[in-house]
């Protein structure tokens, strides 16, 4: 093991009464480095700047509603069948990125030849420079969030992410609770399947002594992390663990000892390889003649990009419970054909001209 990353980073940026959530602003900063990377691309190629401002709205639209219906028909239409009005409430959370990539090649395809007046596949081999770079941040986004997070692993580097463990505990002692706050130990809770941290939990409350702090540490820690673990399955009671209590100028607090449950950073892994798979886009379109040819970039984008994501949902926490049965998850399903496409796309390129 190389580090365990202790993950206890708030989800938002406050901003004047305003919470400015960290996904969102990757979302932001992934089209404003879009459309710098298309102007760039239309002053090379002598297209009319204009369209630029159309394209950015197809864009967006394509992703924001292409990524919601993706996770709502792919992966959670159970629940969505009875809540139809709940379907655009994206805020809610529930985003698809194979729901996003068929959108977005939809929208391309009917914004050049209804607007721009070019192939589709011109549009497509050199917008999906731009998409790999957003992926990275969008993915970054999931690793600000504590989502779409990895299996439970022991490995070279592992995340223990504490902010739903919180969010939950909080919820359990409701409005009694002042604070919480989680320091790694360096320890190690040794088991036959995994070797889980150890982490230090301070809590405080609200108007309650030493010893009142330290009954409803130990009479309610280990039930509400029991009756919590459907919802939260990064924290868990040490056994027989029991709390320390001290006081200071703030009162009494608890200190005890709680599990972290040690996994992949997958949101990590994803982000790298995207942002590999961006550079490398970039450099074929920027230093070879393969631009030339309809497709290839396309085609080169599928492959590297759902070929990776194939092979990172092996380290990946199902994201839902129908997906325990299957031989493969659903984005590995969803991921088959658009790497199949990229190879066909690739094998049958030819040259064309804008």
């Amino acid at each position: 093991m190389i580090a365990t990353i202790l993950w206890d980073f708030p989800n938002h940026i406050p901003i004047a009464g305003f919470q400015l959530r960290y996904y969102s602003l990757m979302f932001i900063i992934s089209f404003v480095l879009g459309q710098y990377g298309m102007q760039y691309v239309f002053k090379k190629e002598n297209v009319n700047p204009k369209l630029m401002d159309s394209l950015v709205y197809w864009m967006v639209g394509a992703t924001i509603i292409g990524a919601r219906l993706g996770h709502v028909f792919f992966y959670d239409w159970g629940y969505y069948k009875n809540h139809i009005g709940e379907i655009l409430m994206v805020w809610k959370g529930g985003l698809a990125s194979h729901g996003a990539a068929i959108s977005i090649v939809l929208a391309m395809i009917w914004w050049s030849r209804r607007i721009a007046k070019k192939h589709p596949i011109w549009t497509l081999d050199r917008i999906v420079i731009v998409v790999a770079l957003a992926g990275g941040f969008i993915r970054m986004g999931n690793w600000f969030n504590s989502e779409i997070y990895g299996a439970p692993a022991n490995s070279s580097v592992e995340t223990v992410f504490v902010e739903a463990g919180r969010a939950s505990i909080e919820r359990g002692y409701g409005e009694n609770i002042k604070s919480l706050t989680f320091e790694n130990t360096e320890n190690l809770f040794i088991t036959d399947s995994l070797n889980y941290p150890v982490l230090e939990a301070q809590f405080r409350f609200i108007g309650l002594n030493e010893g009142q702090t330290e009954e409803y540490v130990n009479n309610y820690l280990e039930r509400i992390l029991n009756a919590t673990s459907v919802d939260n399955a990064n924290i868990l009671p040490y056994p027989s663990a029991n709390a320390q209590v001290y006081s200071d100028q703030n009162g009494a607090y608890a200190s005890i000892n709680v599990l972290g449950v040690p996994r992949y950073p997958t949101q990590l892994f994803e982000a790298g390889a995207y942002w590999l798979i961006f550079f490398i886009l970039a450099l074929l379109y920027l230093k070879t003649n393969v631009k030339n040819r309809r497709g290839f970039i396309f085609g080169a984008f599928l492959v590297g990009v759902f070929g990776f994501r194939f092979f990172v949902e092996y380290y990946k926490e199902i994201q839902v419970s129908f997906e325990t049965s299957m031989s493969l998850n659903m984005g590995q399903w969803l991921s088959i054909p658009l790497v199949i496409s990229g190879f066909y796309l690739m094998l049958t390129s030819k040259e064309y001209s804008s």
